[in-house]
């Protein structure tokens, strides 16, 4: 040892006193499926687009067991009427034949057009005054308010007359305002400037036997003249034939999403199959199955639609249901096939895969064990963006009439109807176009949600 050397004694140095906490994971381990959930989960547009589908589903397969309305029943005494009128009907006593009397009704010298009786839902009475060099009277009816230069109506009654001066209107009359125009003709016949008009507050009746007939009330007994009583619930109105709205929209919602989501399943699982031998088998197989799905990508959907329809016997207004479905599956699965093709020739080259070569796998189980399950995300978001689609092409082909055809309802045709009569009863088409809307947008959402969570790379960047 040297003069300078020291030697380290046991007193030199002090113990160090240990933390014996345990240290955890701070993140528990999560499979690819639990990440994914989590990552779903976190965004709002995708969860809640989840739960209108959710919805939707359970609006489609329980609505009926709840809401048990017959969509064919025709309800006369409501027809084409939008959701929460007032349902409330007055007893009267039957149809007496008018004799051209008044009624309790204060009549006014002033007003040239009146009201001889209260007006109802059995009839609206009129009456007028001598106009001035009138040799002849046209009464009309119109449901909007006349305006100079516009058109007054529908001609309910002329008269060369000048001493028939009452109507008696029984014209399909409705719980509504009805505005009447009488115009004073002249000698040959042609209108005057003389016009006078009046706007009549239609009020809902019924008889005591119309009541009892249609289950309104238990007997006669039970009720009198002047009660009130109250016609059957629609929640969404009805239609043009009286039938409840919210009936259709659920069995129509059946048809849609059923053509909606059976169809994309089986179009998709085709071009899954397809696309993955196409990719696994490479080489002059892979060309030759592409090139025949480049040629099903130019085949028109309408021509094939309409031939369809032709072999299967099915003619003008008769429902396409199964020639529509036959069409989208023969039709709808090369774009699949491709994108899952992609897929297939990336993640064969993988490591693993030639692992289980070199371990015996066939070619069987390594599309069925690997790559299949790792381009699910991919099948599932195709599927998701193939549901709407599908679904918009049954509501187009029910709108111009090729695809359901009525009376069987669908979203589709329930539109095709309720455009005959939108500038006055909107809601026959705003209920159907709107479930049809909210669906394709919620399965658009849902669609990127599961992009978003099931993509690998976007879970890198984070």
């Amino acid at each position: 040892m040297t003069e300078n050397s020291y030697r380290a004694q046991a007193g030199d140095f002090n113990p160090i006193i240990a933390d014996h906490r345990i240290q955890g994971i701070s993140r528990p381990s999560l499979s690819y499926w639990q990440d994914a959930w989590l990552r779903l989960k976190a965004n709002a547009r995708a969860m809640v687009s989840l739960y209108i589908v959710i919805a939707l589903l359970f609006f489609t397969i329980a609505g009926p067991y709840i809401w048990t309305v017959d969509p064919a029943f025709q309800d006369l005494d409501q027809v084409s009427q939008p959701p929460n009128i007032d349902r409330k009907a007055t007893l009267i006593k039957p149809y007496p034949i008018w004799d051209g009397s008044t009624g309790t009704v204060d009549v006014k010298d002033s007003e040239t057009l009146y009201l001889a009786q209260a007006a109802n839902t059995e009839s609206v009475r009129l009456l007028w005054h001598v106009m001035p060099g009138a040799e002849g009277y046209r009464l009309y009816r119109n449901i909007f308010p006349f305006e100079q230069g516009q058109s007054m109506g529908l001609p309910l009654f002329t008269t060369f007359s000048p001493q028939n001066r009452l109507f008696e209107d029984l014209l399909d009359l409705t719980p509504r305002t009805f505005y009447y125009t009488l115009v004073a003709l002249n000698a040959t016949g042609q209108e005057t400037s003389e016009v006078v008009n009046i706007a009549v507050e239609v009020q809902r009746v019924l008889t005591i036997e119309q009541a009892v007939s249609k289950g309104l009330v238990d007997s006669a007994e039970e009720v009198d003249v002047g009660d009130v009583v109250y016609l059957k619930l629609h929640p969404m109105g009805t239609d043009y034939l009286g039938r409840d709205m919210l009936a259709r929209l659920m069995y129509g919602a059946r048809i849609s999403l059923f053509i909606g989501i059976f169809a994309p399943l089986i179009f998709v699982s085709f071009g899954v199959l397809y696309g993955s031998t196409a990719g696994f088998m490479g080489g002059k197989i892979d060309q030759v199955l592409m090139r025949f799905s480049d040629f099903v990508v130019a085949l028109p959907f309408l021509l094939f639609m309409i031939l369809f329809k032709i072999a299967f016997g099915i003619g003008p207004g008769e429902s396409g249901v199964m020639p529509m479905l036959i069409a989208m599956v023969v039709l709808s699965w090369p774009s699949t096939a491709r994108l899952v093709r992609g897929q297939i020739l990336q993640i064969r080259e993988e490591g693993y895969i030639a692992a289980s070569r070199l371990l015996g796998a066939k070619s069987r189980y390594l599309i069925m064990r690997h790559m299949i399950p790792n381009t699910m995300g991919v099948i599932l978001v195709t599927i998701t963006f193939a549901v709407p689609s599908a679904i918009f092409t049954e509501a187009f082909l029910s709108f111009i009439g090729m695809g359901v055809a009525p009376p069987t309802p669908s979203w589709g045709s329930m539109c095709f109807e309720g455009i005959k009569t939108m500038l006055t009863h909107p809601h026959e088409l705003i209920f159907p176009a709107l479930l049809i809307s909210i669906t394709v947008l919620a399965f658009n959402l849902l669609g990127d949600g599961l992009r978003d969570a099931l993509d690998a790379k976007m879970r890198s960047r984070e």
